[in-house]
């Protein structure tokens, strides 16, 4: 039996840089274009033959989310072939998980039970979990609301710090003048004002105020695995970011990546993810920390990431593993995949036009070994597609790019380390 012949249906939920990634990851394999979901028309899935996209609003949320997917379960019901539910953003993500009961009996649905996702989705209670089994993370204290009511906050660290929500669903709603993705806070001043302003504008939960972490994006690495339904990591694939948007709605999304090899992270992710039986996709942000030589960890994300593209550069095609795992049943003997070992197979993964990455990515060793790979052709991005090209679409991507060419221009200087 060929790749192509293999029976599944996949549906994605989202309409993002991380649904298209997904989709052309599926479209390489399989030669089929992919259904996907979503409430609105983002760009990387606009002017596209490999992504079926159909738009529900309010889908981003209850109860139409819900109320949309059991109405596609009874359309699924009698399906021939399995039918695979794979959530491309934190929200869709995090409904999957809520309603994986009602969904699984027609739907596959590849990730963790709700008690665990709890324990994992909130950067404070994944750093609790951290504790339990030995991982390091960045020196941390808690900032509720309450205390910043009371002015009870307490600052421990030298600035600058690091200062992010702890709910980065419940984030995407709040809007105040200054708002990031994640802050560098130079002062007290602009910590009470981001905290003060965050609250007043909905915000609930908690944040996480950390110790800065000395260095630019170049010490940050990313993982992605995924872990079969045996609880038992299958792929593993090491990134090692060279730049980073510095967007301030964009801050912390990688535009440059060289794939790496590194066995000690390898073993000791890959150790603690069999230990909590975890399942699915999984990507693991990090920075190395020259103080005590040790990668530090920012957060788990309970999918695939928004640049894992990189993952399908490097040769370990990111979506065949749900389908070897639930479909074709060919991983339960396969032993865990390390990827990025052999360097003549190595690929650069690029978000942003060449000339930025030229321009902006730190001059060192790292940055030479990806502008060698660029002389090669042995580099790729996720959107464009020479698969999926039209007049629409180039010019589309030419915007994109235009843009990215605009905020780095615009918001490089006050945001690198």
């Amino acid at each position: 039996m060929t790749q192509t012949d293999i029976a599944f249906t996949p549906i994605l939920l989202g309409s993002d840089f991380n649904a298209y990634g997904l989709a052309r990851s599926f479209y390489e394999l399989y030669q089929r274009p992919v259904k996907a979901i979503a409430e609105l028309p983002l760009a990387p899935t606009r002017f596209t033959k490999i992504v079926d996209l159909h738009l529900v609003e309010g889908f981003a949320s209850d109860p139409v989310w819900i109320e949309t997917m059991l109405k596609l379960k009874e359309e699924y019901r009698n399906h021939k072939e399995p039918v695979i539910l794979l959530g491309c953003g934190d929200g869709y993500t995090e409904l999957i998980v809520k309603h994986k009961k009602e969904l699984e009996d027609v739907f596959i649905c590849p990730y963790i039970d709700e008690n665990l996702w709890t324990k994992l989705s909130s950067k404070e209670s994944f750093y609790q979990v951290c504790d339990q089994y030995d991982l390091p993370y960045p020196a941390t204290r808690v900032i509720t609301k309450q205390m910043h009511q009371d002015k009870q906050v307490n600052q421990p660290f030298d600035y600058p710090v690091a200062l992010k929500p702890s709910n980065s669903v419940e984030w995407l709603a709040v809007k105040f003048e200054g708002r990031k993705k994640a802050f560098r806070i130079q002062s007290r001043q602009e910590l009470d004002y981001v905290l003060d302003q965050a609250y007043k504008n909905g915000y609930e939960s908690d944040f996480i105020l950390q110790d800065f972490i000395p260095g630019d994006d170049s010490n940050m690495r990313v993982l992605n695995a995924y872990v079969d339904q045996n609880h038992q990591v299958k792929m593993m694939c090491l990134g090692h970011p060279l730049l980073e948007d510095p967007a301030p709605a964009a801050i912390g999304n990688y535009v440059a990546i060289l794939p790496e090899y590194n066995e000690t992270i390898y073993k000791q992710i890959k150790q603690f993810l069999e230990a909590i039986n975890f399942t699915g996709y999984a990507n693991f942000d990090m920075k190395y920390d020259v103080r005590d030589n040790t990668f530090k960890l920012f957060e788990i994300n309970l999918r695939q990431g928004r640049s894992s593209f990189f993952v399908t550069l490097a040769g370990c095609n990111l979506a065949q593993w749900v389908v070897k795992d639930y479909v074709t049943k060919e991983l339960v003997q396969q032993p865990t995949l390390y990827a990025n070992k052999d360097e003549e197979t190595l690929a650069l993964w690029l978000g942003v036009p060449v000339s930025v990455f030229k321009k902006y990515a730190r001059d060192n060793q790292d940055k030479q070994k990806a502008l060698e790979l660029i002389r090669q052709k042995r580099c790729g991005t996720t959107y464009a597609y020479s698969k999926d090209m039209n007049l629409k679409r180039w010019t589309l991507l030419k915007w994109m790019e235009y843009n990215y060419i605009k905020n780095f221009k615009k918001y490089f200087a006050e945001n690198k380390g």
